[in-house]
C-alpha cells in the first residue's frame, strides 16, 4: 500500500507539471489522486514536504525563471500572466520571496545555487513515534455544530461562542456531553479564507434555530484509525501527520470521504495544557 500512496502523489505532481496552464483546484487534483479531498492535502504534504498549492506555484515559478533567464525577448508582464499571476507586481513579490531576487535581477544575474536550493523540499520531521493505533468502529453521533471560517488565530473566538450556546441552551452540556473538533484542512498550509473548522458537541435531540448559528449535524458511523494525543493542542499536527505519513502508507487501509476529527476527552479550561488528552480519528473505508 505504501507504494500506492507514493505513486498517487507522484502522479499528481506529474499531472501538475503537464497541466500547468490549467486551473488546478483541490477538487481536481484530489480526483487525479483518487483520494478524498478531505485527506488529499495532508497526504500530499506528508510525502512531498510542501502543500499542493505551494508545489503548484513553485512549478509555475520554475518555468517562469527559465523564461526570464533564457528568453530575454519575452516581457516580464507576459511571463507573469503565463504563471497565473494577476499582475507583474504580484509576480515580482512571489518570485522575490522564493528566490531572493526580483525577476529583473534574476534575468540579469541569476543566482542558480540559491535557485536550486528552493526545490529541495524537506519532509517535515516527525516528533511522534511508537504510537498505538487501533482500528475501531465509530457509532453515528448526532451533534450540534458551529463552523469557524477564517484565520485559525481566531478559533478561540468561535469556541467561546459555541460554549456560550451550550451553557445557555443546556442541549449539549460541556460536563456531560462529548466535545469534538473537525478540521477540514491544516491551518499551517491553508489560506485564511479557505480554512474551516467545525466545533461539535453531542446532543440527544434536534436543536432549533438560534442566534449563534449552531445547527444540527452528524459524525457518520464507520471504521476509523484511532490514536491518542497527549498534551497541547498546538502539537496535535505531529500526531495527525504520524497517521498520514507513517501509519497509513504502511497499512492496507484507504481513507474515506470524511475529514479526520478530534474527540477532546478534557478541555483547556479544565486541566493544565500538559494534561490534555485528545483522541484522533482517521475515517477509513
Amino acid at each position: 500500500m505504501k507504494n500506492t500512496h507514493l505513486q498517487r502523489i507522484h502522479h499528481v505532481c506529474d499531472y501538475i507539471n503537464h497541466h500547468i496552464d490549467e486551473p488546478l483546484t483541490l477538487d481536481s487534483l484530489s480526483a487525479v489522486a483518487c483520494c478524498s479531498k478531505f485527506h488529499f492535502h495532508r497526504l500530499f504534504i506528508s510525502i512531498m514536504g510542501v502543500s499542493v498549492t505551494k508545489y503548484t506555484q513553485f512549478a509555475r515559478l520554475k518555468r517562469a525563471s527559465y523564461r526570464l533567464a533564457f528568453e530575454h525577448h519575452k516581457r516580464i508582464i507576459d511571463i507573469a500572466l503565463e504563471a497565473s499571476f494577476e499582475s507583474p507586481e504580484a509576480f515580482s513579490r512571489a518570485f522575490k520571496r522564493v528566490f531572493a531576487q526580483s525577476p529583473t535581477q534574476f534575468r540579469s544575474t541569476p543566482n542558480w545555487p540559491h535557485w536550486h536550493a528552493q526545490f529541495n523540499f524537506k519532509i517535515p520531521e516527525l516528533k511522534a513515534s511508537n504510537m498505538k493505533v487501533e482500528i475501531v468502529h465509530f457509532a453515528p453521533q448526532a451533534v450540534a455544530l458551529l463552523t469557524h471560517n477564517g484565520s485559525a488565530t481566531k478559533l478561540m473566538e468561535t469556541a467561546a461562542q459555541f460554549i456560550k450556546w451550550r451553557k445557555e441552551s443546556g442541549l449539549s452540556p460541556v460536563k456531560t456531553s462529548d466535545t469534538y473538533g473537525i478540521p477540514y484542512s491544516d491551518p499551517a498550509v491553508t489560506d485564511d479564507n479557505d480554512f474551516r473548522f467545525d466545533f461539535a458537541g453531542s446532543v440527544k435531540q434536534p436543536i432549533s434555530d438560534n442566534q449563534y448559528g449552531v445547527r444540527n449535524g452528524e459524525i457518520p458511523a464507520g471504521r476509523c484509525a484511532l490514536v491518542r494525543h497527549f498534551g497541547s493542542h498546538d502539537t496535535i499536527s505531529d500526531t495527525v501527520y504520524y497517521l498520514y505519513r507513517q501509519w497509513l502508507p504502511n497499512s492496507t487501509e484507504e481513507v474515506r470521504d470524511f475529514p479526520c476529527f478530534f474527540h477532546y476527552l478534557n478541555l483547556i479550561h479544565e486541566v493544565d495544557e500538559c494534561d490534555l488528552i485528545t483522541d484522533i480519528y482517521l475515517p477509513l473505508k
